[in-house]
């Protein structure tokens, strides 16, 4: 079971940060895809740089839940 929710939980971040890029540019929908888009054309370095902190965030946190997660999934699994 772990191995299981180890690998949906490492795609939910992508899922939830990249699944929103690409509907914000397909469906014309201003957001963080379409600013995206734009800085990188743009050369506007401070954006880009916060937008790989916003998804380098999402990534921590959906691995600091996974952990958490593990000590009600497997009893064996313990923190000290």
């Amino acid at each position: 079971m772990l191995p299981i929710f180890t690998i949906l939980m490492f795609d939910l971040g992508s899922i939830v940060f990249g699944g929103a890029y690409l509907t914000e540019i397909i469906f014309g929908i201003p957001g963080l895809g379409r600013i995206s888009f734009n800085a990188i054309f743009a050369n506007d370095y401070p954006v880009v740089i916060a937008i790989t902190l916003i998804g380098a965030l999402v990534v921590l946190i959906t691995n600091l839940i996974t952990d958490i997660a593990y000590t009600w999934l497997d009893p064996r699994v313990r923190y000290e």
